[in-house]
């Protein structure tokens, strides 16, 4: 098992309280947090990636307690082991396309392998907008390269807020299509944090966040 959480807790600032399930994310998994705004499914995935330490509860990673180790051991461990599409695309608007994408292997400081950039580049059918900036490109170009850029490493898992929710139907179709697609390439587990129901048919497993939420006395 490569990700597990035990009695997770978070205390919001005013008091009020999210409690999340346990999980278990296998190496070859698909799974689904489905919830409300509100609800807390970017508190939740920001926890299981060590972004955010919990108030109680535990993050096993590979079945080692990712907070018990350093900070910069868990963002080195995150970034090998982690991709991450955030809700906001965070390309760096001064970098070009291609330079966007590599910063995943400069963030996690281990060597980039061009090759491996140029078959992502190709893949997701960016080769011709590879040296333009973002501003440059439309959403969803932008939406693949950060596609790109969290399966570059090879992760183990790819996590994703919020893929598909501004999208239309054939535009979440192809996302979810891309997302599946890379990680089957890279052999990763595949987590998604959404509203959108029309996703739910394509996992394996779905968590739902509802009234997670406790309101402080």
């Amino acid at each position: 098992m490569f990700l597990k959480s035990k009695d997770i807790t978070v205390v919001r600032k005013g008091g009020s309280t999210l409690q999340f399930p346990d999980i278990e994310v296998g190496h070859d998994d698909s799974v689904l947090l489905l919830g409300a705004s509100g609800a807390g499914k970017t508190t939740f995935l920001s926890v299981l990636a060590g972004l955010l330490r919990p108030n109680a509860g535990q993050v096993l990673v590979d079945g080692g307690d990712f907070y018990a180790i350093s900070s910069s051991k868990r963002d080195q461990e995150r970034g090998q082991k982690f991709g991450f599409i955030f809700q906001t695309l965070h390309l760096l608007p001064s970098l070009t396309l291609r330079q966007n994408i590599a910063l995943a292997a400069d963030m996690a400081n281990v060597p980039l392998q061009n090759e491996r950039l140029e078959h992502l580049l190709k893949t997701l059918g960016l080769v011709d907008k590879a040296d333009r900036k973002p501003d440059a490109l439309s959403q969803g170009e932008q939406q693949r390269a950060a596609i790109a850029r969290a399966v570059l490493l090879r992760p183990q898992i790819i996590m994703a807020d919020e893929p598909t929710s501004a999208l239309d139907d054939d535009n979440a179709n192809s996302v979810m299509d891309l997302l599946e697609a890379q990680a089957k390439e890279s052999g990763a587990a595949l987590l998604v944090a959404t509203h959108d129901n029309r996703i739910k048919g394509r996992f394996k497993t779905i968590i739902n966040l509802e009234s997670q939420v406790r309101e402080a006395a």
